[in-house]
């Protein structure tokens, strides 16, 4: 008899006698590559497990293919015993994420195992229901700061060349979030139009004072001069602006970060945190910066933050770059521009299993709620594939504890966390999606587009005036997109057949920027019109088979063209409908080049999108949209 066999027959004599005879036997798998020490978990047999635990070589670190542990199998089975013994004996987590963010916990409440879930719920100490997930913001919002005035917070992201630009948002709980607002709205104070993807505005920062809000944030050129690196600050008495017209600070660096202090203001910058003061509207420099301190790990210190506390100056350091060793590290001082010491539980957040589903975890900034509760929002990134991270880099959040000798520490040093207790604050509603899943203030273009270049209406339509110049091309416009935040979407244009001339189109587009996007468009060549999905891949275009248009051309105007994509991680489905059956036009199944990672070109840190777009050439086009629909799956 086999392992598997005796293990799934629960006979543990049999067990004991294999393992006696060939130990290593216990590390193989099933023909399904499940670990056999997980498999027996599964079949809620306590005597067998404790026996494998206590007595075989097996590892309790062991992981499956998709990052489960012992204690996801041992929820499947719901025997309550069976895993008190791994929780509380072999000190299994049941809120450890798989590599699909997939905890013990969400397994019990996905089977309806009801006592399970209550022995989980008194461990962690809320009921499921009271738990949130991360990523909190999923998608492209990147190097979070927050802010919180009564009992209200606010949030900015970065936008890069997106307009309108540093996306404003809202929460009560700090869990659900809405954009509320933008810190430039203004196409003439945004200057965007020749910069390429992945310029223009990063890692924002937003304070309060004396009731007024300020938006700071540092407004990345192309590197083809001499200054790459500007700050800016527009400040407004509502949240939600209209802000002031951008004021420049011409001091190199990024991720600049206002302090107020006894109605003096602060500026800090990177490299490692550097500080000058601003004049009392926030929008002059006053005195020369100066170096506070380099940082812990002295490898790309940045996202400087400062926090007054019990008679200490707390400095906040994201290093180690953006990617797998990103981290946060603190530092303090009693003075302002003091020495500061470096923080002995160094770095305070960061991700070290390189198996987990959220990675690059960084660039945090604290904010402590009206209850006296401490949290912590930073960023980070979920990787798929081999090693892609399509949604970009994304907005999480953990509860900051301080030790007994005045130190921070971000969810007890263990990470960042998959299921978290929600904060004590009152549950709170968003506004109501609209119809199609997608709320005004998500839309966005890349750069500012032309005066009338985008109309939405009331009710859910859109006119998208024809660019005069194609998708691969800085100075396209009017290209309307949102962020995908989700790995599973189902995206629908629903477009009026506009007249066309040769060479023109309208359409469908996933998006991440000018080097590297899909389009999906209703064209017309010499033969009339026609259907084609196209792929854009740095310079190389890949163009499928074109799908002619069975209608004659006077039928064809006016009538409603549904343009799909359904998208499952890396593939992208394609379908269309016009008066008849859906019809699929092409299936990509590797859509790497969507992601930071796709290929090297440019500064690449943003996001996949979604959305409408239309090429106009020489000659006027306006393409009308009946609607467009995004849907994630439940869940």
């Amino acid at each position: 008899m086999k392992l598997q066999e005796a293990i799934e027959q629960g006979n543990l004599e049999e067990v004991k006698r294999i393992l006696a005879q060939d130990p290593p036997v216990i590390d193989e798998k099933t023909p399904e590559g499940i670990p056999l020490c997980l498999y027996a978990a599964k079949t809620g047999n306590l005597a067998l497990v404790q026996y494998i635990v206590e007595y075989s070589r097996a590892s309790m670190n062991t992981v499956d293919g998709e990052n489960r542990t012992i204690l996801h199998y041992g929820a499947m089975s719901g025997d309550v015993e069976l895993n008190r013994y791994l929780v509380e004996k072999v000190g299994m987590d049941i809120t450890a994420g798989d590599k699909n963010l997939v905890t013990p916990y969400q397994i019990a409440w996905e089977n309806g195992h009801q006592e399970l879930l209550a022995y989980f719920g008194e461990q962690v100490g809320a009921a499921y229901g009271d738990m949130y997930h991360n990523p909190i913001r999923t998608g492209m919002f990147p190097d979070p700061s927050i802010v919180r005035v009564g009992e209200d917070y606010y949030m900015v992201n970065s936008s890069f060349i997106f307009f309108p630009c540093i996306p404003v948002s809202h929460s009560r709980d700090l869990v659900h979030w809405e954009i509320i607002g933008h810190a430039i709205t203004n196409p003439e104070w945004a200057g965007l139009e020749e910069l390429e993807g992945g310029r223009g505005y990063w890692a924002p920062d937003i304070s309060y004072d004396n009731g007024t809000f300020y938006i700071t944030a540092t407004y990345r050129l192309n590197d083809t001069g001499t200054v790459y690196r500007k700050q800016i600050v527009v400040s407004s008495d509502k949240p939600e602006g209209p802000y002031s017209e951008p004021a420049i600070i011409d001091e190199d660096g990024i991720d600049p970060s206002i302090f107020h202090e006894d109605g003096r203001h602060y500026m800090l910058l990177n490299r490692g945190a550097r500080i000058f003061e601003l004049s009392a509207d926030c929008k002059r420099q006053i005195s020369e910066a100066r170096l506070l301190y380099y940082g812990h790990q002295k490898r790309a210190p940045e996202g400087p933050h400062l926090l007054k506390k019990d008679g200490y100056y707390y400095l906040f350091l994201a290093e180690g770059g953006t990617g797998p060793g990103h981290r946060i590290s603190v530092a303090r001082s009693r003075e302002l521009t003091g020495n500061y010491e470096p923080c002995p539980y160094n770095p305070i957040m960061r991700q070290t299993d390189e198996k987990a589903g959220i990675q690059r975890c960084g660039h945090g900034k604290p904010v402590c709620t009206q209850n006296g509760e401490w949290y912590m929002v930073y960023l980070c990134g979920r990787m798929i594939g081999n090693g892609y991270s399509m949604l970009g880099r994304e907005t999480a959040l953990d509860p900051v504890t301080w030790t007994a000798d005045g130190w921070p520490v971000v969810n007890g040093l263990k990470g960042p966390s998959v299921l978290q207790k929600k904060p004590d604050l009152p549950l709170w509603e968003k506004q109501r999606e609209t119809g199609s899943g997608i709320r005004t203030m998500d839309w966005v273009t890349p750069r500012a587009p032309e005066p009338d270049g985008v109309r939405m209406g009331a009710d859910g339509t859109f006119r998208v005036k024809g660019s005069r110049y194609p998708l691969a091309r800085v100075e396209a416009r009017n290209i309307l997109l949102r962020r995908q935040t989700s790995f599973r979407f189902t995206a629908q244009a629903f477009l009026r057949i506009p007249q066309l001339v040769q060479g023109q189109e309208a359409g469908l587009t996933c998006y991440y920027d000018e080097n590297t996007w899909v389009c999906f468009f209703l064209g017309r060549d010499g033969d009339g019109y026609f259907l084609q999905v196209k792929e854009h891949i740095g310079t190389e275009d890949i163009c499928h088979e074109k799908l002619a248009c069975k209608e004659p051309e006077e039928r064809l105007a006016g009538q409603t063209l549904t343009l799909r994509v359904d998208t499952d991680y890396l593939q992208r489905e394609f379908s269309f409908k016009l008066s008849g059956e859906e019809t699929q036009a092409a299936r990509l199944e590797n859509v790497y080049y969507l992601c930071d990672e796709g290929i090297r070109m440019g500064k690449r840190f943003t996001g996949a999108m979604v959305g409408m777009y239309a090429y106009a050439g020489e000659r006027e086009l306006y393409a009308e949209f009946d609607g467009f629909t995004y849907r994630e799956p439940e869940g």
